[in-house]
């Protein structure tokens, strides 16, 4: 499956602590995000599918620790950290050796660094040595695949958020047929509140097939 590409605009700032779903799949993640002193060298790399939740832990902590978010196919140049600091997407860097600096000041200053990866540190495919050995050198972290509880729970909140009412017959349907990944989701629930608008009808399942059909054309 490719990468899915669609408009999350409306999405931009939903990464809070209270809308995010804690599991057993992401327990491991949680704690050692309590934990910055245990990093190794001062830095964590969180792991795992696109959607399983690392880029809403990653601006969790960067939110509680007073950190920006540097999306890791716009980092370019050389930076001098003032703060802890989130990387998204660490294996998108365009230039290695600028995030070699930015890891190499962050370690001189003190300063923790939280990154986020669909690649476990051995496998971001970086060619410069140094770099790969600074990644294998920190603390990493997998968060797995969601389970059924999480997704049920996910599809709850999102559809409360807009004060949408699900038969039960629609989230069964959603359950079963969408990929199992946050965005999805998020995706799924904003077409279906869009659609009953449009409508002026209530949500049904015939409603949430139709936009399955299309959802799932463009992934």
């Amino acid at each position: 499956m490719r990468q899915l590409v669609l408009p999350f605009q409306e999405l931009i700032g939903v990464y809070t602590e209270e809308d995010f779903c804690p599991a057993p799949s992401n327990a491991a993640a949680r704690e050692w995000l309590a934990r910055p002193e245990a990093w190794s060298n001062g830095r964590l790399v969180l792991w795992g599918e696109a959607g399983c939740g690392k880029t809403h832990l990653l601006h969790i902590w960067a939110q509680a620790h007073g950190a920006p978010v540097m999306e890791g196919g716009r980092l370019r140049g050389l930076m001098r950290p003032q703060a802890p600091l989130a990387v998204d997407d660490a294996e998108l860097v365009p230039e290695p050796a600028d995030l070699l600096h930015l890891l190499n000041a962050a370690a001189e200053e003190g300063f923790p660094v939280l990154l986020a990866s669909r690649q476990p540190p051995a496998r971001m495919g970086y060619k410069l040595a140094d770099l790969t050995s600074r990644l294998r050198g920190s603390a990493s972290v997998e968060i797995r695949a969601p389970e059924d509880e999480l997704l049920e729970a996910l599809l709850t909140r999102l559809a409360a958020v807009r004060q949408l009412s699900l038969p039960i017959q629609v989230r069964n349907t959603l359950l079963l047929h969408l990929p199992r990944a946050a965005v999805f989701y998020r995706e799924a629930v904003a077409r279906l509140d869009r659609m009953a608008m449009d409508q002026g009808a209530r949500i049904t399942r015939a409603m949430a097939v139709s936009m399955l059909a299309q959802l799932l054309t463009e992934a």
